[in-house]
């Protein structure tokens, strides 16, 4: 059949010539059309359920709605975890499905779910599912602020929520903008209990009395003459004034109006959080794209909007749309990766042109590349792919490889061509390219074959690890398959046009440069088939130490990225004040101003309305923007925020990168490294055993930003209800707690509108009230029977404690021992940490125990299953090359290259102190295909030469085997290994950090594997493998002519 392709296409030269053509042009446009990001779609299918439930304590939300949720949804079609944590008022449960599930059918399954515990909410109560959004989706920060001061914080949030927000909602991509800082407008009614016992009113007189007086109604239509009229009646609140004059309490003399028992305003709700930007007070609007859309052309558009918008704000209001952008990490990377692609495609140019000496050949050789990469564009295309630093970083690392192909078959025709030139009977030119194509064509097959096999363990890779590397898989795979279609139908036609006429083929001789190669091929080859003991036990004794050597390497998940932007996390006890910690985040955003190579500090402190991450007013999170052109790395710059936040009193610190945050997140629902769950019922047992963990690692050398999660207990105020005196005054429990909501938290209880903006009107007690203990005990509570009586002759006001949270996983309470790692790889850490939690491990109670998670556990599982499946994949190449071969020796005489390889590849690793991660397993995936293919071309030489040209299986056979053979081994071998460099000398580079190990692995696997070609397939051939390749011999495939 191949040869029946070969054929096929030189008979129809220049319909092949013209699909190619189609195929670069179409496949081009595709490639520049595609989406763009900066990795793969990494999301895991995850469905959150906010639920409000304002006034309950941490425990009541637990029990009243998180565990009602998480019974529902536990043993749900497609669920594997749900987590959950029950805050004060608030809930958010976490729904993890399997990794293939479609996230509107993961969404249909919760909202069906969640139907069957509507009835066992609290009152009032309602779960609401989060909009869809990515794990890559928070793309955009901006800031608003006013320059003067001339606009207030509550005006710019307002115009924040009604114009900003609004505007960019309408944006296709845009899944949810979340606003924070400033002040959110309400109407409030702030009631003072003492004007209500001078005017005998009671809360809820003033409570109905904003009900009854907010409303407009309708008197149904009105016929006049021949017009039709709609009859309105228009009583909505539209000012203050209009509130004052409400009437409480009706009386003939002098009714009490509610300007008289409250104060009217206009302010901020009560906040649970608050954002600034450099320090100064900001409000900031978080933009969240929808999954699979272009955070590029997404955030040109926001930016536009937001250009747009600029002329309508005041004019001391200022719009910041680069507070963050995702959009600088993407550019920055994918320019980095382009860059090596097209340095790498400029080396194997070179490489090239210097062994082949002429432009033509060259030029064949090169039409592999683009056609390659535009049909990998294509395939991108169908299978709904984007452009991203890991199918770019699969075609970096190809690049070198998409002209194997066409390497081996060009230099086998120009070889033949010139033969034929200086033979005494000439056949025809396009019967010696057939036949020179031909006799390459099983071994250009079979190499790809091989390289297509080993990476089968890709395909398997489950979780984030194989989202990452299945498109470099697939950008790869298809690019090398698309180069051998390449080296099978456009290169004979091309060399039939271009090569048969040339000058330079009357010239008998190599280049200079591959007569002093070949020289030296010989003298090798001669030297390795006379003493081949010493070289295969010299080459034993390297693979040792090389297994030694990788045994004993660290191991890490993932390199780290480089973001250009970190993330710290700077905590303070819990039960802090929103005011207190918003103190202590000013301080910390002014040190970090001071850290070289800082352009914005963005800081959010607490939760934002609509926003699903559960944080107290404790928490900070800020966002830091370094200058790209710093010339700082990483860890430096790491460093120096950890020592500048050192010592802020009170505080513990946590710093990494954005990106890294939310993978942590996403593989153990904590924002670190590595987390340490201990599951059990009880509380303080939790608390307690979780801070002897702590101890017990805190020297452990490279854990860093070790905390315990923050569940502990915080003061409260209890209004403990006396029942026996509720039923002697005919109260019920309802009674007293809606009186004591509203008295202190507030209730909506209504809304006012100013044209298309709707702003809340809430009523409770005055601030001064509030805060004093002893005006809440003598507010009076109205009696079915009338009057009424204070608070404290049905109740207790006392002060207690209860805990800030409460997480839970898998229906069970847990708390959280996590770090990250420096300095030291993730494995040998998490080894050291589970030898010093043992002791722990081994005296907990009944019912609790330990679960290692995140980047840790992601890393044993994808290490295991590429193990496994490295072994089954070596299965099949072994069964590809005894097709080949039909002989069990000359199989595994190719395969012996795979061990040489290794030597380069640890030596590599270790000398660029490297840990093994999946990015290097997946480099020594492709070195294995790699690698075999010198094999098969020299062997399968071997065959050839005693076939068809009467040499025997002599000593002379495999110096001119080995010699004739040189050039397309070593082109090929650097051409691989050349286009890799510009990713081996950009260690950390953004982009290319995934890229490096992988790279570093095959350019030294090559190095070595090459060399060592030499010496040890000669070797091997003359010790072992004569006698088999006799007998194959014998299973020759028929020789089919091709006349013009």
């Amino acid at each position: 059949m191949l040869n029946a392709i070969i054929r096929l296409a030189l008979q129809y030269r220049f319909v092949t010539i013209a699909l190619a053509l189609v195929v670069l042009v179409y496949g081009g446009y595709t490639l520049f059309n595609l989406p763009i990001d900066v990795f793969p779609d990494l999301n895991r299918p995850r469905v959150t359920i906010i639920t409000e439930a304002h006034g309950l304590a941490p425990e009541e939300v637990e029990t009243l709605v998180s565990f009602p949720l998480e019974s529902v949804l536990n043993g749900a079609t497609g669920v594997e975890a749900v987590r959950s944590v029950s805050d004060v008022g608030l809930s958010v449960v976490y729904v993890e499905f399997d990794w293939g599930t479609n996230i509107y059918t993961a969404r249909q399954i919760v909202a069906e779910k969640i139907a069957l515990a509507a009835d066992r909410m609290p009152k009032g109560v309602k779960p609401q599912l989060a909009p869809v959004s990515s794990i890559m989706g928070q793309i955009m920060i901006i800031g608003m602020f006013s320059e003067s001061g001339a606009t207030s914080p509550t005006e710019v949030r307002t115009l924040a929520d009604w114009v900003v927000r609004q505007r960019l909602l309408t944006l296709p991509g845009v899944a949810q903008v979340v606003t924070m800082g400033g002040g959110r407008l309400q109407f409030q009614v702030l009631v003072n209990p003492e004007s209500l016992v001078k005017f005998g009113v009671t809360l809820q007189d003033v409570e109905a009395a904003l009900g009854r007086a907010n409303n407009n109604s309708t008197g149904g239509y009105l016929d006049v003459g021949d017009n039709e009229l709609l009859v309105r009646a228009i009583g909505r609140v539209e000012n203050l004034q209009d509130l004052e004059s409400v009437v409480v309490k009706a009386d003939r003399e002098r009714p009490v109006l509610l300007g008289q028992v409250a104060r009217i305003v206009e302010g901020a709700q009560i906040k649970r959080g608050d954002s600034a930007i450099n320090g100064s007070p900001a409000v900031l609007l978080v933009v969240t794209k929808q999954p699979g859309a272009d955070t590029r052309l997404l955030t040109e558009r926001i930016v536009a909007a937001v250009d747009d918008m600029k002329g309508a704000l005041p004019k001391d209001v200022r719009i910041d749309p680069n507070v963050y952008q995702q959009r600088a990490f993407i550019e920055l990377s994918i320019r980095n990766v382009v860059e090596a692609l097209r340095d790498g495609g400029i080396l194997v140019v070179i490489i090239l042109f210097i062994f082949l000496l002429n432009f033509r050949t060259t030029f064949i050789t090169l039409t592999a590349i683009p056609l390659s990469i535009v049909t990998a564009g294509l395939v991108f295309k169908w299978f709904g792919m984007s452009i991203n630093t890991m199918t770019l970083g699969g075609l970096a690392v190809a690049v070198g490889e998409l002209v194997d192909d066409a390497i081996v078959d060009v230099e086998n025709i120009f070889r033949r061509l010139r033969e034929n030139r200086h033979a005494a009977v000439k056949k025809p030119a396009l019967q010696v390219i057939y036949q020179a194509s031909s006799e390459v064509r099983n071994s250009i097959v079979f190499s790809t074959i091989l390289v297509v096999l080993v990476f089968v363990p890709l395909f398997a890779l489950g979780g984030m690890e194989g989202k990452l590397f299945v498109p470099l898989g697939v950008a790869y795979i298809v690019s090398i398959i698309a180069s051998l279609v390449v080296s099978l139908t456009v290169t004979p036609v091309l060399s039939y046009w271009l090569l048969p006429n040339a000058k330079f083929m009357a010239e008998e001789k190599d280049g200079l440069l591959l007569r002093i190669l070949k020289r030296i091929g010989g003298s090798v080859i001669r030297f390795s088939v006379r003493h081949p003991w010493p070289i295969l036990i010299a080459v034993l004794a390297a693979v040792g130490v090389s297994g030694v050597a990788v045994s004993r390497m660290g191991r890490d998940f993932l390199p780290p990225f480089d973001e250009g932007t970190v993330q710290v996390n700077v905590m303070v006890p819990p039960g802090t004040s929103l005011e207190a910690s918003d103190r202590i985040g000013r301080m910390a955003d002014e040190r970090l101003m001071q850290v070289a190579g800082v352009v914005t500090v963005a800081r959010r402190t607490g939760r934002a309305e609509l926003d699903e991450h559960a944080m107290g007013v404790n928490v900070s999170e800020i966002i830091v923007s370094i200058d790209p052109d710093s010339g700082r790395t990483r860890e430096k710059i790491l460093d120096d925020v950890r020592r500048q936040l050192g010592d802020v009193p009170g505080t513990v610190v946590s710093a990494e990168q954005p990106l890294q945050h939310l993978i942590s997140h996403m593989l153990s629902g904590v924002q670190a490294q590595v987390a340490i769950k201990l599951y059990g019922d009880d509380l303080a047992t939790l608390r307690r055993t979780a801070t002897a963990m702590k101890n017990a690692i805190a020297d452990v050398p490279g854990v860093t930003d070790l905390q315990v999660e923050q569940q502990v207990e915080i003061p409260q105020l209890q209004i403990q209800i006396r029942r026996d005196e509720l039923a002697r005054n005919g109260l019920a429990v309802d009674d007293v707690n809606e009186f004591i909501e509203t008295a202190m938290n507030g209730r909506k209880v209504s809304e006012v509108l100013r044209g298309q903006r709707n702003f809340d009107l809430v009523v409770r007690l005055d601030e001064e009230f509030r805060e004093n203990v002893e005006y809440l005990k003598r507010l009076r509570i109205n009696l079915p029977t009338g009057g009424g009586l204070p608070l404290s002759a049905v109740a207790d006001v006392i002060q207690a404690s209860g805990p800030n949270t409460i997480n839970r996983e898998n229906v069970r309470r847990r708390i959280v021992v996590s770090c990250n790692t420096t300095g030291r790889d993730l494995a040998s850490i998490v080894g050291d940490i589970q030898q010093r939690l043992a002791p722990i491990q081994s005296s907990l109670p009944t019912g609790y125990f330990v679960e290692y998670s995140g980047q840790f556990e992601s890393q044993q599982q994808a290490t295991r299953m590429i193990g496994l499946l490295s072994l089954a994949s070596l299965a099949c190449m072994f069964l590809a090359l005894y097709t080949l071969f039909r002989s069990v020796n000359l199989a595994l005489q190719v395969l012996a290259a795979l061990p040489m390889a290794a030597i380069g590849a640890v030596t590599a690793l270790v000398v660029t102190g490297q840990s093994l991660t999946v990015a290097s397993m997946v480099g020594f995936i492709s070195l294995a295909g790699i690698a075999s293919r010198n094999g098969i071309l020299l062997i399968a030489h071997y065959l050839h030469l005693v076939r068809h040209e009467g040499e025997s299986f002599s000593l002379e056979m495999i110096e001119r085997a080995g010699k004739e053979r040189l050039a397309p081994m070593l082109m090929t071998a650097l051409t691989a290994g050349i286009a890799l460099i510009p990713l081996v000398l950009a260690a950390g580079e953004p982009g290319k950090e995934i890229l490096y190990p992988v790279a570093t692995v095959i350019l030294g696997g090559l190095i070595s594997s090459t060399l060592l070609d030499f010496f040890v397939h000669p070797a091997l051939f003359r010790l072992f493998g004569r006698r088999d390749a006799e007998r194959s011999m014998t299973s020759d495939d028929e020789d089919l002519g091709f006349e013009n």
